[in-house]
C-alpha cells in the first residue's frame, strides 16, 4: 500500500476530543502534494495517526457553510 503523504498548512479549530485524547479537528490540507482542502478528522497528539474523515473543496465548503447559516442547530434533533 502506498505511502499517504500530507502537509498540514493551516489549524482552523478543534471541534471535539475523544476519550483516548485524539481531538477532531478543521485543517487546510495538501493530500499527496495536491492542492490544499479543507479536512474534518481525529487526530492523535502528534499528528502521526488519523482517523476516517472528509475533505471539501472550495465549492462544498462554501455550499456546507451557506447550509449551516441557514439551519437552528438545536432544531436538529441531535445531542
Amino acid at each position: 500500500m502506498a505511502e499517504i503523504k500530507y502537509d498540514i498548512i493551516r489549524h482552523i479549530g478543534i471541534i471535539g476530543e475523544g476519550n483516548k485524547g485524539w481531538k477532531r479537528e478543521i485543517n487546510i490540507i495538501s493530500w499527496n502534494n495536491r492542492k490544499p482542502k479543507v479536512d474534518i478528522r481525529d487526530w492523535d497528539e502528534k499528528h502521526e495517526k488519523m482517523g476516517k474523515g472528509i475533505t471539501l473543496g472550495k465549492e462544498e465548503m462554501k455550499l456546507l457553510k451557506q447550509i449551516l447559516n441557514h439551519i437552528e442547530v438545536d432544531d436538529l434533533g441531535v445531542e
